[in-house]
């Protein structure tokens, strides 16, 4: 599913038009992407948790020239989803 598939279930399902659905979409995930900018988590019970996660500096290799280089530490968006939104992925 894309996004304007994704627009149109969220349109169909909850009796918006097309342009609302996109901007409530829109909206969402906006407001996660700020949250976890901030440094918060958004827990959605049932569905699961956006958090963010420091990934340590390692060491890699270059692939052409099998020479060593170092990855600096990033922060990482993670999801984790919740038990009702895995139980009905599995059935």
């Amino acid at each position: 599913m894309n996004k304007a598939e994704l627009i149109s279930s969220i349109s169909e399902k909850s009796k918006l038009t097309k342009k609302d659905a996109e901007a409530a979409l829109k909206a969402f995930i906006e407001s996660v992407q700020e949250a976890l900018a901030n440094g918060e988590k958004v827990q959605l019970v049932g569905f699961g948790t956006f958090e963010t996660r420091e990934r340590a500096e390692r060491e890699g290799r270059n692939p052409r020239t099998k020479e060593p280089i170092k990855i600096p530490a990033t922060v990482v968006p993670v999801f984790k989803a919740g038990k009702e939104f895995k139980d009905k992925v599995t059935k």
